[in-house]
């Protein structure tokens, strides 16, 4: 298995941020849209980058015939970023005692960005999954936002503890989402993004396109 870079990674953190000043657009006309997140964020999930939302829609033309995504996550308010990646930070010193914060902070960053360099908080990210034409949701190994610990490792994109059948569901996904330019995290199946840190050092490109934004400050 090639090197996972984890998102703490300082050479994440390293890549400038060129913001082109691309709109938030509302993706619920346009994918079918799960409202498993809707109360944490107050409908702001809903939202994305028009760029990645294009991709998206790339992705979905690529799909089998039958197939379709299932649209959970975009944006994610900085406050809310915050507030996920400092509980869980929290879970992992409480069962880790002995760890430092560095370590804290890189197991963390499997699960949660940390909220200076998050995807999600540009909204550039988007955590989703696969559905048949009736609606059903396919099997793709684990729960979404399934963490390391309570999945066994099972939530990693590579994961060798998941059936045959999800492996070959994890690669339909993929295939069609890397063919429209987005890039996984790997250690999350269902997390892909376009155009921030993240994707940059994952494709070479000089700088993110887009950086955080702020809904309560706008």
């Amino acid at each position: 298995m090639s090197e996972i870079i984890l998102m703490s990674d300082a050479r994440v953190a390293a890549v400038p941020v060129e913001e082109n000043g691309e709109p938030l657009v509302d993706v619920s006309a346009h994918l079918v849209v799960d409202d498993r997140k809707h109360e944490d964020s107050r409908g702001a999930e809903v939202q994305l980058r028009q760029g990645v939302l294009d991709r998206l829609l790339r992705a979905q033309a690529l799909l089998p015939d039958g197939l379709r995504l299932l649209f959970v996550e975009g944006y994610r308010p900085p406050a809310l970023q915050r507030r996920y990646f400092e509980t869980y930070a929290d879970e992992l010193r409480a069962a880790h005692p002995d760890w430092s914060a560095d370590r804290i902070r890189s197991a963390a960053s499997r699960y949660v960005s940390p909220p200076e360099i998050a995807p999600h908080s540009a909204g550039a990210a988007v955590d989703l999954t696969l559905t048949d034409a009736d609606g059903r949701e396919l099997d793709l190994g684990t729960a979404m936002n399934a963490n390391p610990e309570e999945s066994d490792g099972a939530c990693y994109t590579g994961a060798a503890n998941i059936t045959e059948e999800a492996r070959a569901n994890r690669a339909v996904l993929g295939e069609a989402l890397s063919a429209a330019g987005l890039v996984n995290y790997p250690t999350e199946w269902w997390h892909w993004s376009y155009g921030d840190r993240y994707w940059a050092l994952q494709t070479g490109a000089p700088a993110a396109l887009y950086g955080a934004k702020d809904l309560d400050a706008s």
